[in-house]
């Protein structure tokens, strides 16, 4: 299978280090560190574990703790059993915190190498929707993005954005591929200040579950999104689509006094 790697280069290339004298329990130290490393790219979709009796000698760990530890990410999703091929990973899960921040800069932050492919970039009369977001007529001109994002090779996010014409605002293909939109905004003067976001559920359709490799039907985070400048100016509206199988997203919850 092109892209299958095994894991048998030794425990120091995952960053696997088991501290016996931590009170965390050995199969969560074990279980944690791979999951990292599944997580920062070490261990890619595809990868083949060394089988339990191999890791566990690596590690001086028992074949219970190893076998309790894969089991932990086997119910995360992240490693699967095969018969016959053995424990192989899956794929990793993008974790994003629920703040004003670049999907770009969140994946390079965690080591998941983004890189993006920009499906649309014109500009396109405003829609009902558009216009309301954006605070301008319907019918007003807008540029359209169309953008596919992805995390280690792996689509994770079809992101559509529409913004004012009048940002003055350099929009290049090339550059939109190279770094994120909210990068682009910052280096063109244009500072964010808040925004307005509602989070949803859908299925995919047959165009979106393509552009994001899951069938028709798979769900789909939502999100959408409208950014404003100090002033209180809507400068960019997003309607973001995630695949719901290798994306979550991370908050922290208050009691109301």
């Amino acid at each position: 299978m092109p892209g299958r790697q095994k894991a048998d280069s030794g425990t120091a290339v995952l960053g696997i280090a088991i501290d016996r004298q931590s009170p965390v329990p050995l199969y969560h130290q074990f279980s944690r560190q791979l999951e990292q490393a599944i997580e920062h790219g070490l261990l890619l979709p595809g990868a083949l574990l060394g089988n339990e009796i191999d890791l566990a000698e690596r590690l001086g760990l028992s074949r219970p703790t190893v076998r309790q530890g894969i089991k932990a990410l086997v119910e995360k999703g992240l490693l699967v059993r095969r018969r016959g091929v053995g424990t192989q990973v899956v794929h990793s899960t993008v974790k994003r915190p629920l703040e004003l921040t670049s999907l770009y800069d969140d994946l390079e932050e965690a080591g998941q190498s983004p890189s993006t492919r920009v499906v649309r970039n014109d500009v396109v009369p405003a829609s009902t929707e558009v216009a309301a977001a954006l605070g301008i007529g319907q019918g007003d001109s807008v540029v359209r993005l169309e953008r596919i994002r992805y995390a280690n090779g792996l689509a994770v996010a079809v992101l559509r954005n529409h913004l004012p014409t009048d940002l003055l605002l350099d929009l290049d293909t090339r550059r939109l591929e190279a770094t994120g939109l909210y990068r682009l905004l910052h280096g063109a003067g244009i500072s964010l200040h808040s925004a307005h976001q509602a989070i949803g559920a859908g299925a995919a359709t047959a165009e979106e579950g393509g552009q994001l490799g899951e069938p028709e039907g798979a769900p789909l985070l939502t999100l959408r999104r409208t950014a404003y400048n100090a002033a209180g100016e809507a400068v960019e509206y997003g309607t973001h689509l995630y695949n719901a199988a290798r994306y979550v997203f991370e908050f922290q919850l208050l009691m109301r006094r």
